[in-house]
């Protein structure tokens, strides 16, 4: 059994890639979104309090049986931990030259306090329900902020 983590990667199934609030709603309206985020986190990342640019990060709860994705929350995030959250886009930006793998691999260490097999083990968990998941085609429940999204 793998030990709580304070930083875990929370990789998307591939059928549900880019469906999210975000591309569903109005700039103006995520923006109001994001920027409540950020004050409800007192502009820190959520994870690892560091402050700077962040990120309001989609929390989503996965229900394998029925194969529903439901959006339950916001939180802020600094780069390097939406990067670890994100971790097939990350490791796609590193293979394009665009991003340091590695210093996504030395801050989720940091963020957790542990070696180098903790992070691949994560890693591997990870993409084991990555590619479980990515094998069906998923629906998208955008929960209490479907009322956001213009008709």
């Amino acid at each position: 059994m793998e030990r709580e983590l304070r930083l875990t990667a929370e990789l998307v199934p591939s059928s549900t890639w880019y469906l999210n609030l975000r591309n569903a709603v109005p700039q103006e309206t995520w923006d109001t979104i994001r920027r409540g985020t950020y004050r409800a986190c007192g502009y820190r990342c959520a994870v690892c309090g560091a402050r700077g640019r962040l990120n309001c990060h989609e929390v989503w709860a996965y229900d394998d049986e029925s194969r529903v994705q439901r959006l339950s929350g916001f939180v802020a995030l600094c780069d390097w931990c939406h990067h670890v959250k994100h971790l097939v886009h990350a490791a796609g930006l590193a293979s394009e030259g665009k991003l340091d793998f590695e210093r996504v691999v030395r801050h989720f260490m940091r963020v957790n306090g542990c070696d180098r097999s903790t992070f691949e083990e994560h890693r591997e968990r990870a993409m084991e329900a990555y590619r479980r998941r990515s094998v069906e085609e998923w629906r998208v429940d955008l929960g209490a902020y479907e009322r956001l999204v213009p008709r």
